[in-house]
């Protein structure tokens, strides 16, 4: 493991019982707060991408938008976002998803990226990839073509990762149990 790595790991804090009894949350606020690891961390995305000609990052809902829109900014590319139903005001197309216990959907504006766009998709954490195999969905829909799904944390145990192999998957941490 390279020091950035290692670093980045120490950066990020477990929360046991959080967002419910069992499970242990793996929050990226420290990672964050401390710049020069942060823009780091933003970079070592970047390294992997320059020279792949990426139009769009798409950051999921919420912290997605962070990594999302500083890499695109790393990268000069534009940023667009994936949100849950009613928080976007324009037109937009929908993708649902199983959960546990049910269903979620997520909604992206129809013109979010243009037509033939090389995309990244972008967040903090692949768990079950559901959320991030919809945000896929959608990006076809819209006629752009996912390059790679980043993430700063995988939680392998938990086989996210299956759900995205027509796209591919890069993150910078792997956990293989909780």
């Amino acid at each position: 493991m390279s020091d950035d790595i290692a670093s980045i790991q120490r950066a990020i804090r477990d929360v046991p019982n959080f967002p419910k009894p069992g499970i242990v949350f793996k929050d990226i606020t420290p990672l964050l707060a401390n710049g020069p690891l942060f823009a780091r961390t933003i970079d070592l995305f970047a390294e992997r991408y320059r020279g792949e000609n990426i139009d769009t990052v798409l950051g999921i809902e919420s912290r997605g938008f962070i990594i999302g829109a500083a890499l695109a900014y790393n990268l000069g590319a534009g940023f667009s976002v994936v949100r849950k139903p009613g928080k976007l005001p324009y037109e937009k197309h929908q993708a649902s998803y199983e959960l546990e216990y049910g269903t979620d959907t997520l909604e992206i504006h129809i013109d979010a990226i243009p037509p033939h766009a090389r995309v990244i998709i972008a967040d903090d954490l692949i768990a079950t990839g559901g959320t991030a195999a919809a945000t896929a969905q959608l990006v076809s829909k819209l006629g752009g073509t996912v390059v790679e799904c980043a993430f700063v944390i995988e939680l392998s145990f938990l086989k996210g990762r299956d759900k995205l192999k027509p796209y591919g998957v890069y993150s910078l941490l792997q956990y293989d149990s909780e």
